[in-house]
């Protein structure tokens, strides 16, 4: 799991960071500024956000944000009044905590949106584009009725995709979710899978690259 704390106290974001370390959460990166935030490649599975960050207001970053992912979010807030609180969630977060939170409460929050969100993410059994058939569950790939052999790493990139079809999927989420690390080795790996997919599966059009960013499985 990538978690991303957005916060401009250092001070503050180290204590949450390392608490959630210690709590088995080691993928933590921490931003400073919500734009940072807004127009990062990087797939995050949770936010952690602070309201009051020095270029734009958290309220905004949380709007701005539901307009292009359903990626759980906590904020972290200096207020817990009633209207901060309503006013947060209304803005599009999935929970909150006033400020400075006990970091064990954190971790199980950010379990239990993070288990919540994916409890509501569609699990197709099988996705059929055109005459590409993609079955999850059976670890098969037929087209036009043909079976088509892929390898392993293949299939696992072909998964990622299917199961966000329709939608850009960067190239840093397909690298950590097929290899567990994005560095230039898997970078390269990732382009010669995708390489051959498109060869094996010889029908144009179906992984569209989204140049800068990463790979899209038309629908």
């Amino acid at each position: 799991m990538r978690v991303v704390v957005v916060e401009d106290d250092a001070g503050m974001a180290e204590a949450v960071i390392d608490g959630l370390r210690e709590h088995g959460f080691g993928a933590v990166d921490h931003l400073t500024h919500g734009l940072d935030l807004l127009t990062s490649r990087t797939a995050y599975d949770a936010v952690i956000l602070d309201l009051g960050l020095p270029d734009i207001n958290g309220y905004l970053v949380l709007r701005q944000l539901r307009k292009v992912s359903d990626v759980p979010v906590i904020v972290l807030t200096a207020e817990g009044d009633e209207f901060a609180v309503v006013s947060c969630l209304r803005a599009g977060a999935d929970d909150y905590m006033v400020k400075p939170p006990r970091v064990g409460e954190l971790a199980a929050r950010l379990e239990s949106v993070v288990r919540r969100s994916r409890a509501t993410e569609p699990d197709p059994s099988a996705v059929v584009t055109g005459d590409v058939e993609v079955d999850l569950a059976a670890r098969s790939v037929e087209v036009a009725g043909e079976p088509i052999s892929l390898t392993q790493k293949e299939f696992a990139v072909t998964r990622v995709l299917v199961e966000h079809a329709g939608v850009a999927v960067g190239r840093d989420k397909i690298m950590t979710e097929v290899w567990g690390k994005t560095t230039p080795a898997t970078s390269r790996s990732l382009d010669v899978h995708i390489g051959a997919l498109r060869a094996k599966l010889n029908r144009p059009g179906l992984i569209s690259t989204i140049h800068g960013f990463g790979y899209r499985w038309s629908r």
